[in-house]
């Protein structure tokens, strides 16, 4: 095993690992500045803001011996006996020549500027530029132009990085962006005819190390340093991207991806990142509802877990739709009540949205069009409750041709999901519980018409399309009058205290083989299930 010393702390590199100078420090607990690099990039090694000093260890002697020159840390590898020293006065020094040389033409507009809070060079002028300005402050014109429909370049503010470029060459593949003229007049720019518009564009605005690179649905929005950064998940398709939810007081501003190896990388495409809007629509449903004689009657939470407990506990035969858009515990928790009811329960899996065709990226990402969180792990749970899966149609025929005497339907869906013929067919249950994000065909005529939460509003966990289970807390909370699936099933069961989506987890890791990996509290990056599928499945 390669063993490398930085700043004279050593650490052990593995054999198939390829580290640099910047990785290397890290793991040795040293943060290493930089503006070109990125770990899901190519190198350029252009900004020379990483500079340190490297040597070898003669592995008989133990003596060191040191390059005459800084190097950059992106490009220098760390191998078996490599020196690495980032906090001497020369890289000190280097990089204050490196931040001043940047700021000299940079504008000094951070009042205005997005980025301003989250900036690199803001915040490496501070960590490491020159105590004093030695250049005089020249008045500037803040050139902006758009690159496409989502994004919008500062042209004046560019480090000329170059991450942006690499992206749409590397990752998305679609090559969008160049580097035009040269010297001191080079600048980002795309090519005559194509926009920026590819369905990943909007990741060169977190790429972006500066504020050149403007996101225009969350430009001058929002202060960073007002909104608060809540891990999450994804719910645009079954990819399960990790997410962060940027929020202030209950309002979702903009969604960022999350680093996670296993699942998204460090991408998220544009359908998932400006897929929130749904959540603060005013057509949302907001308070429960019970139709009688024809009327719409306003019903309290505090009244309305008894009121169905009672009617749910006077029919005979009971029937269930399960949303694919419900977490594992939601899912899991409704199918445990209605069976204590009805240990026969009729159990269906809701429809599964699709638009168009599963796509590939270059650099790994896939968007699946399969518009749906946690099919199977919903789907998995509804097997160990019923030993059978019945899709939508199928689940749809058996309610037909055996009619219960009361049917739960849960949604959750961002548009339309069920259509009249459907509903009608539904209908003809005397007892019909909907719980969904926004009216229906179906929930305007139900008996029960109960407000859902959205993605960011609950706490639980997702099983995406490749069995990587992923844990998440509520975000924001939902709006006044809306009760969460899960906050309702938990009553319905008669548990004390707060809703506990660890706590259900732990209990469906025990009862489910599939889950019994899933042992609270989950990794960041989540559990990979694919080793508990069993034959058959």
């Amino acid at each position: 095993m390669a063993k490398v010393l930085v700043n004279d702390i050593e650490i052990e590199i593995g054999e198939d690992e390829r580290l640099n100078g910047i990785e290397a420090a890290q793991r040795a607990g040293f943060e290493v500045p930089r503006f070109c690099w990125h770990p899901g990039l190519s190198v350029a090694a252009s900004c020379r803001m990483c500079l340190l000093e490297t040597g070898q260890r003669d592995p008989g002697t133990g003596e060191i011996s040191m390059l005459p020159k800084l190097v950059p840390g992106c490009q220098t590898p760390a191998k078996d006996g490599t020196v690495f020293v980032t906090e001497s006065e020369r890289v000190h020094q280097a990089r204050a020549q490196v931040e001043e040389a940047l700021l000299i033409n940079h504008p000094i507009d951070c009042p205005i500027c997005d980025k301003a809070g989250e900036c690199s060079l803001q915040d490496y002028h501070f960590q490491h530029g020159q105590l004093q300005r030695r250049a005089d402050i020249q008045p500037f014109t803040s050139r902006r132009r758009p690159l496409g429909d989502t994004v919008t370049l500062f042209v004046d503010r560019c480090v000329m990085c170059t991450r942006c470029v690499r992206f749409c060459r590397e990752i998305s593949g679609t090559n969008e962006l160049m580097v035009r003229d040269r010297g001191s007049k080079e600048e980002i720019d795309v090519f005559p005819g194509f926009p920026l518009e590819n369905k990943m564009s909007g990741n060169v605005v977190d790429l972006c190390p500066v504020g050149a690179l403007g996101d225009k649905d969350f430009l001058y929005s929002q202060r960073v340093w007002f909104m608060k950064n809540q891990p999450g998940v994804c719910d645009g398709c079954s990819t399960g991207c990790s997410i962060y939810i940027d929020e202030n007081q209950d309002r979702i501003y903009r969604l960022r991806p999350r680093e996670n190896p296993d699942v998204n990388s460090w991408w998220i495409c544009d359908e998932g990142r400006y897929g929130f809007k749904h959540v603060h629509d005013e057509r949302r449903q907001t308070q429960p509802i019970h139709r009688e004689d024809g009327q719409d009657v306003n019903v309290q939470w505090s009244d309305v877990g008894s009121q169905l407990d009672r009617e749910l506990r006077q029919a005979d035969r009971l029937a269930a739709l399960v949303s694919p858009h419900l977490t594992v515990e939601e899912a899991y928790l409704l199918i445990q009540y209605l069976r204590q009811i009805d240990p026969d329960v009729l159990l269906g899996l809701g429809p599964i949205p699709v638009v168009g065709k599963d796509e590939g990226f270059p650099g790994g990402f896939a968007i699946h069009a399969e518009k749906c969180p946690n099919r199977r792990g919903v789907e998995e749970v509804l097997k160990s409750g019923q030993g059978e899966l019945l899709d939508f149609s199928q689940w749809l025929q058996r309610l037909e041709s055996d009619l219960p005497d009361a049917v739960w339907i849960s949604g959750g869906y961002k548009s339309d999901w069920i259509d009249e013929a459907q509903a009608e067919s539904i209908l003809r249950v005397p007892l019909v519980i909907v719980q969904d994000l926004f009216p229906s065909p179906l929930g305007q005529l139900a008996t029960y018409r109960l407000p859902g939460a959205a993605f960011a509003e609950r706490a639980g966990s997702y099983v995406n399309v490749n069995h990587h289970l992923q844990g998440f807390d509520w975000a924001i909370r939902p709006p006044v009058g809306v009760l969460t699936e899960g906050q309702l099933y938990w009553r319905l069961l008669g548990r004390s205290g707060l809703y506990d989506a660890t706590e259900i987890l732990a209990e469906i890791s025990r009862d489910i083989s599939y889950f019994s990996a899933a042992v609270p509290p989950l990794p960041a990056g989540g559990v990979d299930l694919t080793n508990n599928l069993v034959a058959g499945v």
